[in-house]
This record gives C-alpha cells, structure tokens and sequence, in this order.
C-alpha cells in the first residue's frame, strides 16, 4: 500500500478542530496522535490479515452533508414519547431529545462535539483515557486525529433511566468523507440504564469509505447497563469498530450485539474487568454472506478477584464469505475466584465458506473457573431431511436451522425489542 504521510493533514485537523470549537486539550490529543500514525502498527488480530485492508483512508473528512436522507427510517419523529434519542445524519444532529426530569437529574446526552464545547473537562476526564488510548495502535490513533461524530452519555451517582436510552448513527451511501465516531458512555455509581445505538448506512451509492467506531463505556461501582448494538453497515464501507468497557467494583454490563454488515469488518468486542466482583455477559450474533470478512475479536480481562466474563456468539456464513470468532479469555495474576466461560459456534451454508471459532485462554492465577466451547460445521442433513420430509421447502428448512441456531443467542438478549429487530434484520440478509 502506499506511505502515508500523515504531516500532510496537519492543517485540515487544525481546522476541523477550530471550526467545531473544541477545547485546546483536544486539538493537542489530535495532533499527538496524527503525529504517531507515522509510526505506530495496526492491531495484531488472530488468524487475520488486516494489513492490506483501506482502514485508514480518511477521504474527505470534513465534508460532512446535512442532508437528513434515511434518518426517518430509525424514528417516526412525529409519533415520538420523551424517551432519550439522538439521531446523526453524516456527524449532523438531526434530533436530540432528553426529558426535563432526566436533565434534572444531571444526565447528559447530547453529541460529541456540544459535550466538548459545554462539558470540558467532564470528557476530558474519560475521554480515550480509561478504556481506549490513542496511542494503542494505529487505528486507535486514526479514530482520534480524524473524530468527526459521535455522543456523549452521562449519567450521575444513583440515577435510574427507566426508559431505553437510543442513538442512530447514519452514514450516506452517496458520502465521500470517513465516518470516524466516537461514542463515549458514564455511568456513576450505583447509576443504571439501557442503551441502544445503531450505526447504519443510508441511502444509494457506492463510495469506498472508511469507518472507524470506537464506544467507550465506564462502569463506575455497582452500576448497571445493559447495551445492545445493531451494526448494518453498507458493502462499500471497510469498517473497524472498536466497543470496550472499563467495569469498576460490582459493577455490569450485558452486552446484545449483531453484527449484521455488508461489507468488510474487523470488530474488537472488550471488557476489562478491574473491580472486585464486576460482571459482563457478552452475546453477539453475526452474519456473513456473498464476498465480505468480518473478524471478531472478543475479550474479557479478569483483573480483579472474584470477576466475572462470559462470552456467548453465534455467527452464520453464506456464498463465499468469511467469518472468524477469536474469544479470547485472560484471567491476571491475582484475580482470585475469577471466572471466564465462553462459547463460539459458526455455521456454513456454502461450500465456498470460510468459518473460524478460535478460542483462547490466558491464566495467570489458581483458584479460578474457565472454560470454552467452540464449533465450526454446517447444516445438518438428517434434520434437513426431517424438515423437508413434512412438506416444508428447503430454502424455508434451512431459515428454520438457522433461527434455531441463532436462537439460543437471541433469547438470551436482555431487550425484547432488540431481539426482535435483531431477528427483522437477519431474515432480511437470509433472504437477500
């Protein structure tokens, strides 16, 4: 591939940052990390090679539109309650809603930019500091030189948001800028809430983009936060997305995500584990299908005694797709009574697919629980044949296989409307 020489947007960041009003600390935080994309490597993925693939291809990254194409599609915003929303077309703000009683309380949730120019030093004390750093790697590094999107979730000590907390992030198909978005989540002590984002390309078109997603969510002492994700991003777009917690004493996060992409994805799926007692249960669905890869790399670091990681995904491969599982559990010297269980299952419906389920375990301590299952195969013919033997079409049998295969994800996902959109979206990719 060809050298980048990354001096070479020195100004253009300048510029961005000025036009968006960002503190000085900011501007440092991208200039320093524009600077180490000259030297830093992309992340060392298993059994993936990433190295050739257009990750950090900025385009123009400025140019976002402001049209609102597609944006109707995620709300009826005429038939709105006063649950929490914000939706972005292209890093645009085109609805934000937080009730009274919740801005009240002190929750604030608004997109990335306002936070910076109204809450400071609030982000700044979370921001790429706890779960994610910039200098990780080079794709870490690209996330926070060229962040043109994202918002900004806080939530105070013993506040419950009883109503799902919702975020649309929509990218135009038509677009030629990255769509680099940084989604950072607070929630205080003994604080709780639900939170459901999508990051969804909208529209026609058939640009080559980037998109660099990076979610950082800080759980401090016992907080509670179930989050789901449903990704739908279009085949044109390279995505890597990146979604980390940085869990405190007692605290939960139950994590729903489907990775429901068209085109090329390397996802890293973490939760470091550093209080005492903390607890996250992961449950991931994917889809692969005609050419596309998608990577997932899933972690739990089990750094403190008594913590809890459990892994659960279930992935489908259609036509001549990839699809790899790296689960990967590490229990750290001194975690005591820790406990690292994970499952990952891949189903091939093609001769032509490939499927990967790599699990790995890391242990550095006595007096601990861990375990894994891993499986990769296709469908099975005797019940094929039972199905098809009581009349029922084969295209329609293989549906039912692969509902009952994703199933036992699917209901174990804490949101029943998430689970059902969840299954809206993959009969939709099954029947493409």
């Amino acid at each position: 591939m060809k050298q980048v020489n990354w001096n070479d947007h020195l100004e253009e960041v300048k510029d961005f940052s000025a036009a968006k009003e960002e503190p000085l600390w900011m501007q440092e935080l991208r200039l320093n990390a524009l600077a180490s994309l000259n030297e830093l490597a992309l992340p060392v993925i298993e059994r993936a090679k990433i190295d050739r693939w257009p990750l950090t291809k900025t385009g123009s990254f400025i140019e976002g539109t402001t049209e609102n194409e597609g944006a109707a599609g995620v709300a009826d915003f005429s038939q709105l309650d006063d649950r929490p929303l914000l939706i972005q077309q292209d890093g645009q703000v085109v609805f934000e809603q937080l009730s009274t009683d919740l801005i009240d309380q002190g929750v604030i949730f608004t997109d990335i930019f306002t936070a910076l120019r109204e809450y400071p030093e609030l982000v700044k004390e979370y921001f790429m500091d706890l779960a994610v750093k910039p200098d990780e790697d080079k794709l870490t590094a690209f996330q926070a030189a060229f962040l043109n999107s994202g918002a900004f979730l806080y939530v105070p000590k013993n506040v419950v948001i009883k109503d799902p907390v919702e975020a649309g992030f929509l990218h135009s198909a038509s677009s030629k800028a990255a769509f680099v978005s940084h989604v950072l989540i607070v929630a205080e002590e003994n604080s709780e809430l639900t939170y459901l984002e999508r990051f969804q390309t909208t529209g026609e078109g058939k640009e080559k983009i980037t998109a660099n997603i990076v979610v950082e969510v800080i759980a401090k002492p016992g907080a509670k936060i179930k989050f789901s994700a449903l990704d739908q991003l279009g085949e044109h777009v390279t995505a890597y997305i990146n979604r980390r917690g940085y869990l405190l004493r007692d605290a939960s996060i139950d994590w729903a995500l489907g990775v429901l992409n068209d085109g090329d994805v390397v996802a890293d799926f973490d939760s470091d584990l550093v209080g005492n007692g903390s607890h996250a249960e992961l449950k991931a669905v994917a889809i692969s299908s005609g050419k596309q890869t998608q990577v997932i790399d899933t972690r739990v670091t089990n750094k403190a005694p008594y913590s809890i990681g459990h892994i659960l995904q279930h992935g489908v491969i259609r036509d001549s797709a990839t699809l790899t599982f790296n689960g990967i559990g590490h229990i750290i010297k001194g975690a005591k009574g820790a406990d690292a269980q994970q499952e990952s299952r891949v189903l091939m419906l093609s001769d032509k697919a490939r499927g990967d389920a790599n699990p790995i375990l890391l242990i550095d301590e006595n007096e601990v629980t861990a375990g894994h299952a891993a499986s990769v195969g296709r469908v099975d013919p005797e019940e094929m044949y039972y199905l098809m033997s009581r009349g029922i079409a084969r295209t329609e049998a293989e549906r039912l296989v692969i509902r009952g295969f994703l199933g036992s994800v699917l209901t174990a996902m804490p949101l029943k409307a998430v689970r059902d959109e969840m299954t809206e979206v993959i009969e939709g990719k099954l029947t493409k």
